[in-house]
Order: structure tokens, then sequence, then C-alpha cells
């Protein structure tokens, strides 16, 4: 049998006086205390517990990003200026067709009228076929077959394009229809069943002005546009 020894029990009696003295001290928890101030969650106590009716807080409505919306015909606006005929003509064309904007059109107009130049000059009718309306089709196969006819032959070599600008735009029922002027560089000659030279130069570059028509049915879904009227310009 163990015994406690006077020293022991004394702590014992003091340890038992000090609980119940703290306890009168500091009280027993009846469930309304104050909670711990939470620094993270104090914010948004705070917002949650404001005023569903406070209308002195008003919430103001924001622009997608923050930022205008650009105009659907900011790209035609740079080409022509807004309110001239050239700039309706391209927004017609643009609300019947959405794809449709006057830089890329340019930059293909350019690439057809090389291969169009190159195609006639080579008698390649296969090309033209998919590049031009039936009616310039028909004329430029007749002058191939009258050069054939007189075993002519053109020599040509396309140096590059100066300049391409849309001159012209509108719509004709549901075809949209672009006029571009196009400065040009080319090296050619027609040579007769001999070899000689009768008409143009070999090695001379000649700057060549045209005014090509090029169109498209808007309902079609063939997106490619064909040339449907040439004239040279002096």
């Amino acid at each position: 049998m163990e015994f406690f020894d006077f020293g022991t029990i004394f702590f014992l009696v003091a340890a038992v006086v000090i609980f119940f003295q703290l306890r009168n001290v500091l009280g027993r928890r009846t469930g309304n205390e104050r909670q711990p101030f939470d620094p993270y969650t104090a914010g948004r106590t705070r917002k949650e517990e404001a005023p569903a009716g406070n209308d002195k807080v008003v919430s103001l409505p924001r622009r997608k990003g923050g930022e205008e919306q650009p105009s659907p015909y900011a790209d035609i606006d740079a080409a022509a200026p807004a309110g001239t005929p050239l700039n309706t003509g391209m927004r017609a064309i643009r609300d019947a067709d959405s794809s449709f904007e006057p830089k890329g059109f340019v930059d293909g107009a350019k690439m057809a009228y090389e291969m169009i130049v190159m195609a006639y000059a080579d008698g390649d009718r296969r090309t033209l076929k998919n590049l031009l309306s039936r009616e310039v089709y028909d004329g430029f196969v007749a002058a191939i077959a009258e050069r054939e006819q007189r075993s002519e032959k053109i020599q040509s070599s396309f140096v590059g394009i100066d300049k391409a600008e849309i001159v012209n735009a509108e719509m004709k029922g549901s075809e949209a229809h672009v006029t571009l002027r196009i400065v040009s560089e080319l090296i050619s000659a027609t040579l007769d069943k001999s070899g000689a030279v009768i008409d143009g130069d070999p090695e001379t570059v000649a700057e060549v002005k045209d005014v090509w028509t090029f169109a498209r049915d808007t309902r079609s879904k063939d997106p490619n546009w064909k040339l449907v009227a040439t004239e040279a310009e002096d």
C-alpha cells in the first residue's frame, strides 16, 4: 500500500482551490459568447450581414472585357471613307457575305490576276475555266484559238503587281461585284511561227494597267470569285 506524503497532499489541495477560483473569475460558457475574431472571414461576414435594402450601394454595369466592341465594318471603313459609294457597296456585300473583307479580297484577286495572265499566254484553258465566267472564258478561248491557228506564240514573264485597289463594289441581286484597278509589270512578246517578234518586246518590262471585275453568287456554297469583265486602261 502506497502513502502520500504531506507535500503531495498540499499540492493537490492547492490545485483544487486554484481551479475553483479560476472558474469563478472566468465564468461558464452560456452559448451567447462573441465568436473569436477571424481576419480572413471578417470582411466576408460584414458583406453577408449588410442589409439587403441598402440603396447607397449601386452596382454599375460593365462592358465585356471593359472595352467597347469594334464596328463590324471597321476594316471596310479603313479601306474607304464611311458614307462614300464604295464604302456603302462593300458594306452591302459584307451584309450578304460575312466572309468578305477588303484586304483578303485584294490579296486573292492579285493571285488570280497573275494566274489568268499566265494561263492566257500559255493557252491553259483548264486553269482559265476555273477562274473566268462563261462569257469571259469564251472570249479568251476564242483569242487563244485564233493565235494557235496562226501558229503564233506568246512569250511572257510576270514581274509583279505594283498596285491593286478596289474602285467599285456593289450587289446585283444576290451577286456581289467588285472592281479593281491593277497596275502590273510584265515582259511579253508575241512570236510568229518562225520565232520572230511581231508584237511586244521579250527583254523590256512594260507597265500594264487593267480594270477587272470579279463576281460571285453570295447564295452559293462555292466561295470562289470569277472574273466577269476586263478593261484595259490607257
